[in-house]
């Protein structure tokens, strides 16, 4: 290799990239990968309606100029916020991006080296928006490169995920009549009917799978009303269910459950994705949700990477040195055998 993986995750944590903002460390890898010997391309990801930000963005896709590529990896540029700057100690390298995903992509760069000297016809490609709605991804989809293998980077501990579990966005609305606190029967309480809802909502029971367990479910904001002294008109709750199957009996389940106190709107679906199993390759399942379904015309998906999931999005977000230098190995492993 040309580069310490490293430095270089190092270099790309002290990037401010929360999404929205992934221009900057777009362009620093563009320059990267130039410089060493890649043919870079870069397609821009629109901010969405409601962005405040007007900071241009993009995907970056790297491989050998003119070449269809038969295996691609692929990570995120994005990080959550808050952002923080990288430090390292004798094992770890901490920072926001440490392990989702800035470590991730100078080990993807790492084993794009190896495999192009050896004569494989790989790329890389790293996209917007995966921490808030894959924008990135759904835009990389409409112009695939006709690989036939995609290596998606997420912090799995090193092990292949046999499947990542799907998501459905879910927010409820209340409704109800504005008065003055101190006559509340002349007004109609909604936080009042938004807890009820949420209690009800508490009690469903989630499907489940045998080999991957049961879906889950986070209330992950409440709002609503106006002053402690103003009985409240208005309030919505959002949440989000982690899907092991279809989402049909869900859905339906939560519709039938608040109906009449609540109106539902599903605002995001990403399905359960199921994946191979490599031999000799530690496996484990995913119970966080991919860019993989918004990369369907990537070729056969896979889910891999270092670092755990556990210390991603937390204060305390690092990665293992050793990790990150293995991991090189094994995606450098992996992809031999689904070519050879």
């Amino acid at each position: 290799m040309n580069f310490d993986p490293i430095q270089l995750t190092r270099q790309l944590i002290d990037i401010d990239s929360t999404t929205y903002h992934e221009g900057p460390v777009a362009a620093f890898l563009a320059q990267f990968l130039t410089a060493q010997g890649y043919a870079v391309e870069t397609t821009p990801v629109p901010q969405p309606a409601d962005s405040k930000d007007t900071a241009e963005r993009a995907n970056l896709y790297a491989g050998r100029a003119g070449e269809t590529p038969d295996l691609v990896f692929s990570t995120h540029l994005d990080t959550v916020p808050p952002f923080f700057g990288s430090r390292e100690d004798a094992d770890f390298i901490y920072g926001r991006g440490a392990c989702d995903a800035k470590g991730i992509i100078a080990a993807q760069i790492g084993a794009l080296e190896r495999l192009t000297k050896a004569g494989f016809k790989v790329g890389l490609l790293l996209v917007a928006g995966e921490e808030r709605d894959s924008a990135g991804a759904k835009v990389a989809n409409l112009s695939p490169k006709g690989s036939r293998f995609l290596i998606n980077g997420e912090p799995t501990d090193n092990r292949l995920a046999l499947a990542s579990k799907g998501a459905l966005r879910v927010v409820l609305r209340t409704s109800g009549k504005m008065a003055h606190s101190a006559y509340p029967e002349l007004g109609d309480n909604a936080i009042n009917k938004m807890i009820v809802a949420l209690g009800r909502v508490l009690q469903l029971e989630l499907p489940a799978t045998e080999d991957v367990g049961s879906s889950t479910l986070n209330i992950g904001v409440i709002e609503g009303g106006h002053a402690p002294n103003i009985v409240p008109d208005s309030a919505e709750a959002q949440l989000l269910v982690r899907l092991v199957g279809d989402s049909a009996s869900t859905r339906k389940a939560i519709e039938d459950t608040v109906r009449g106190l609540a109106e539902v709107d599903f605002t995001l679906e990403l399905p359960f994705v199921r994946m191979r199993r490599i031999d000799g390759v530690p496996t484990m399942v995913a119970a966080f949700t991919t860019d993989i379904p918004a990369l369907s015309n990537w070729g056969e998906p896979l889910l891999l990477g270092p670092g755990s999931i556990h210390v991603a999005h937390t204060p305390g977000e690092r990665l293992a040195k050793k990790e990150l230098l293995q991991a090189i190995d094994i995606y450098t492993e992996v992809a031999r055998r689904l070519l050879q």
